[in-house]
């Protein structure tokens, strides 16, 4: 499953970062790296771009950007 499948609300661990070259940096720049825990808060009327939440702040990315990182749903315990 993909970043851009998550619903609104829901909560996922980032298992991988696709992505070449300066794309795939400038995301690990901004904190998507793997076993972070996101959640997405909106979706823009149009399905693009999406916000998420992540390490304390909110943080919004494009729908293709969101489609190259790969998530796990968390368990709840």
């Amino acid at each position: 499953m993909t970043l851009d499948e998550l619903s609104i609300g829901k909560e996922a661990v980032i298992e991988t970062v696709g992505g070449e070259g300066a794309l795939r940096c400038r995301l690990l720049d901004m904190g998507l790296i793997p076993r972070t825990r996101v959640q997405v808060r909106k979706v823009a009327p149009m399905g693009d771009p999406i916000e998420i939440r992540l390490r304390g702040y909110e943080l919004t990315i494009r729908k293709e950007d969101a489609k190259k990182i790969e998530i796990v749903m968390e368990e709840k315990s």
